[in-house]
């Protein structure tokens, strides 16, 4: 830092002021906030609902809930799997007690269209080799109305009943054992990500008092969300799955704002600021940091804001809000917790304590240099992030070769999710042995027909007879159907019920549902059709109706915030694209593990050949955000640096060397986290971690060390060049890492010639100071 800066410390700004004045004050409030909300967020999971994956305005919807409403039987969501054992399901021991099971579940409140194989003598209803049969109903009210009556119920139908055991199936049964194995997986995630955290951030900082800090913010930011996400519960549908995220984001993204305020905070501090300065200058310019990187990654989850499924908007309520909590908090309590530690952030430090056991007097010697901010975390005098330095130089001089390799690279492995199939959920997410997935598997394996397959055409109106037939008539003459029954019919609404002859949801059938919804009929009738494959089609286009707008907002937003912070149009164009360029291959391993099967016995999940619909939205949404949440942290100091010396190449290779080693240590932390989650045993909620892991550290490792000091060198000092009318917008409204320019100081001379991109700029000091611990997660070599 220059002397004429050391000389009059830069003043305590008011945020800084508020922030710091009571910090005792402000921990305890937090602290009583935090209480309040464990209080208003407890039984959150209980409230949630594990689908979400329909549009609610689509036409498949509307048939289903008429139906539902009209024809109940049409509708059955609650299956009892009748198994006879020895006997065959004819004999009458068994014809008596299955007749007992459906007396006692017709007295049952809330459940209605009851109908079996013993009444309708429907081969339907009874496997092939006669020793099975199923009982059918529909439990009516909400997901969570549903979930209640059947866990109200079980007790008294599961199990062996006389000379028959009854399992529960269904889709209320398939989504209630997903909800309850997800909050158990999820209990089990933080079990595991919590303390190798912990140890993680103790080999980050050095420090055991550091590496708390990261920690109670993501908790405070978790319990918070909890309690926002309990509040939405109350008006709209919420999702159970947005707990991962929660969890997830909550514990990443503290700990990447904690790391990126508490390293700034060490470094001013073993430069010789007191620490409510420190905090000031931390503020000033990580904490700006900080601030755009939450309002980048909010925006990306916000996108999910405009698909109708409440999945998806499920992951944009959580992730907005986790995003929001961990930045105040990382903004407004970690400042007020640094306050009062000062010097101490630096107590504990274990790993001082091994290299003095290890090197002795010399190991004490490199450990009090290194508290007095002379020399490196290993005592030896270097600089921090030597290597990353080491590995920006080699990059930079080899151009052309890294950006067209790295690029080259990144695209083959994207190259599986050409051929990407999209699917729906089904019981196959549940981990083999779940009681409901078994009885969905004796049905699919062991009845007649396509059970779970079948299509219904709604038909509302005033029909006659022979209106009715002729629509019939058409509908057996389409392509692909393999037999139809009804009419049913009821006062002024009719149904008919489609078998394909194909898969379920193939390629085949959703043609089908589209060549029945186009089949003329009586001027009479307005008819819709529903379905599984019926579904899919209507989620598949709600989501390509909608994508483009997401798209657009993701883009729009992000080209506005990284202008705003560097003065620069090709930087933004340059972090959209590289972004995108890091999430190929996520979606290719998606593809290539989940779709097609590979390493599923490893990873213990059963393929079903496609993916769910909306996951890669999601996967893409999260993980665009947090690319640029690392693109955020390297930018910001790579400007600083070019608006302190205008030199394009050295501030490329500072900003590398400073925060190359934080980046990929937050990864690591994430990917951590990312990993416990894709512990689940949900197949979905395995494929979401994994994949965003594997993300996360692509990210970090491969485009954020080796493609974007690529691709800013072949671009050169013009990387910072943006239109005058642009340079003067930025002047009065953009943000950026550092401090204003003092008047009558100097800057070096931009493209331009403006005295810095764009004009006076932010400066920051240099900072060839030791991190004080910080720099673990460098390149080897160091």
């Amino acid at each position: 830092m220059s002397e004429v800066n050391r000389s009059v410390p830069p003043p305590v700004g008011g945020w800084t002021r508020l922030v710091t004045a009571r910090p005792r004050l402000a921990l305890l409030a937090a602290l009583v906030i935090t209480a309040l909300a464990v209080f208003a967020g407890s039984g959150v999971a209980d409230r949630m609902g594990s689908g979400g994956w329909q549009a609610p305005d689509a036409e498949s919807t509307y048939a289903t809930d008429v139906l539902a409403r009209e024809f109940p039987a049409s509708q059955p969501n609650l299956l009892l799997l009748v198994d006879s054992g020895s006997a065959t399901v004819d004999d009458p021991a068994v014809a008596a007690e299955a007749a007992r099971l459906v007396g006692r579940l017709e007295a049952e409140p809330g459940i209605s269209g009851i109908g079996s194989y013993w009444e309708a003598a429907s081969p339907a209803l009874r496997s092939e080799d006669g020793h099975e049969a199923v009982i059918a109903a529909r439990i009516g009210g909400d997901e969570k109305t549903a979930g209640e009556t059947l866990d109200r119920i079980a007790p008294a139908f599961a199990g062996e009943r006389g000379p028959v055991t009854v399992s529960l199936g269904g889709p209320v049964a398939v989504q209630h054992e997903m909800q309850t194995i997800i909050q158990e997986d999820l209990l089990r995630a933080e079990l595991i990500a919590l303390p190798v955290t912990l140890v993680l951030l103790v080999m980050v900082f050095g420090s055991a008092v550091a590496a708390m800090l990261p920690l109670g913010v993501g908790i405070v930011a978790i319990l918070g969300t909890n309690a926002v996400l309990r509040g939405l519960t109350e008006f709209t549908d919420v999702s159970v799955f947005a707990m991962n995220l929660t969890t997830a984001l909550g514990l990443g993204l503290a700990i990447d704002y904690a790391l990126f305020i508490v390293r700034r905070f060490r470094e001013e501090l073993a430069g010789g600021a007191d620490p409510r300065a420190a905090v000031g200058t931390t503020l000033r310019t990580a904490g700006r940091t900080v601030l755009f990187s939450a309002l980048t990654v909010a925006v990306s989850l916000s996108a999910m804001l405009v698909f109708p499924q409440y999945f998806l908007r499920s992951f944009a309520y959580a992730g907005i809000a986790v995003v929001l909590l961990a930045a105040a908090a990382a903004l407004i309590l970690l400042p007020a917790a640094l306050v009062l530690l000062g010097p101490r952030i630096n107590a504990l430090d274990l790993r001082r304590m091994l290299r003095r056991r290890k090197k002795g007097p010399a190991g004490a010697a490199g450990a009090a240099a290194c508290r007095s901010g002379a020399a490196s975390v290993d005592g030896a005098g270097a600089s921090p992030g030597r290597g990353w330095a080491r590995l920006a130089v080699l990059v930079m001089r080899r151009a052309p070769v890294f950006a067209v390799v790295t690029t080259v690279g990144l695209l083959l492995l994207g190259l599986p999710f050409l051929g990407v199939k999209f699917g729906t959920a089904d019981d196959r997410q549940l981990p083999v042995g779940a009681e409901s997935r078994v009885v969905q598997e004796h049905i699919r394996d062991g009845f007649p027909g396509s059970p779970g397959g079948g299509l219904e055409v709604l038909a509302e109106g005033q029909g006659s007879a022979a209106e009715y037939a002729d629509l019939k008539n058409r509908i057996e003459q389409l392509p692909g159907v393999l037999r139809v029954d009804g009419p049913v019919t009821a006062d002024s609404v009719a149904y008919y019920s489609v078998l394909p002859g194909e898969d379920a949801v193939g390629e085949e059938t959703q043609q089908l549902v589209r060549d029945l919804r186009a089949v003329p009929s009586a001027s009479s009738l307005d008819t819709s059709v529903t379905g599984t494959a019926a579904v899919l089609v209507d989620s598949k286009d709600a989501i390509a109706d909608r994508l483009p707008w997401a798209l657009a907002i993701i883009v729009v937003a992000t080209l506005l915030l990284v202008f705003l912070l560097t003065g620069s149009v090709l930087i933004p164009l340059q972090a959209v694209v590289l972004n995108a360029l890091s999430l190929t291959a996520m979606f290719g391993a998606v593809v290539w593990v989940f779709q097609d099967g590979n390493l599923s016995g490893l990873l213990a999940f059963t393929s079903t050949g496609d993916i769910e619909t909306t996951l890669p939205v999601l996967m893409f949404c999260v993980a665009f955000g947090l690319s640029m949440d690392y693109g955020v942290f390297l930018i910001s100091r790579i400007k600083e640096e070019y608006d302190r010396t205008g030199d394009h190449e050295h501030s490329v290779t500072f900003g590398l060397r400073h925060t190359g080693g934080l980046i990929t240590a937050a990864a690591v932390i994430l990917a951590v986290v990312m990993v416990a989650i894709g512990t689940s045993r949900v197949t979905n909620t395995k494929m979401l971690g994994l994949g965003i892991a594997l993300a996360v550290l692509m990210d970090a490792m491969v485009v954020r060390g080796l493609l974007v000091p690529a691709v800013m060198k072949l671009m050169g000092r013009s990387t910072w060049w943006a239109p005058a009318p642009l340079r003067a917008f930025h002047r009065k409204f953009g943000l950026s890492e550092g401090d204003p320019v003092p008047a009558g100081s100097t800057t070096a001379e931009s493209p331009d010639g403006r005295g810095g991109p764009g004009g006076a700029g932010p400066t920051a000091e240099a900072e060839d100071i030791s991190a004080a611990g910080v720099e673990m997660a460098e390149p080897a070599g160091r």
